[in-house]
């Protein structure tokens, strides 16, 4: 491995067809010639936070979905989030893009405790995709993968929905090396 792809996004491949990374967007929090963990944040479940968390917070309504990031570790809680004055703990992913590193994060951001006035935008995801030694590069190298540097309004903000969408334009935009309408490139 030559350059941490940490806090960039895979995109997977058209030709990608395994039912847990079909059409994902996965945001890589770590990456090391040993290990690579993401989130993949654009798959939207059922299940709302409200209910989520209803055994623990009885008072807490969210109607936002819980995601699904992955097929490890369902259990495990994740929170991404826009607010770059919470704790010291929070993890800065990328530009305008902070894991929570703290219970006391996590309350002010699900459970609403921030102060007034702050505008705070947040996915709440459970599980988490996992790539041992060298797996990743490898899955790169035969093309399931394609990154592209990630951006917190475009993961918080983009219909989840659609945003594999959004990342292939993307990606096509910065790869392609002559235009999708020109009528004639050989005029180039």
């Amino acid at each position: 491995m030559t350059v941490s792809l940490q806090g960039s996004f895979l995109i997977s491949a058209h030709h990608l067809r395994d039912p847990n990374f079909y059409r994902s967007v996965v945001l890589l929090l770590e990456h090391s010639s040993d290990s690579a963990m993401g989130l993949i944040v654009n798959r939207p479940t059922s299940t709302t936070i409200g209910k989520a968390l209803a055994q623990h917070d009885p008072v807490n309504s969210i109607d936002a979905p819980v995601f699904c990031g992955g097929p490890v570790e369902q259990n495990a809680l994740f929170v991404l989030h826009n607010c770059v004055t919470l704790g010291t703990q929070d993890q800065e992913i990328s530009p305008e893009l902070f894991l929570a590193g703290s219970e006391t994060s996590f309350d002010e951001v699900v459970r609403k405790k921030a102060p007034p006035g702050t505008n705070i935008q947040f996915r709440l995801i459970s599980g988490y995709a996992g790539w041992s030694a060298g797996q990743l590069e490898s899955e790169m190298a035969r093309g399931d993968w394609n990154v592209l540097p990630s951006a917190g309004s475009l993961l918080l903000e983009e219909d989840p929905y659609g945003l594999w969408e959004v990342c292939m334009r993307k990606l096509h935009r910065l790869t392609r090396v002559l235009p999708h309408d020109v009528r004639n490139p050989e005029w180039n």
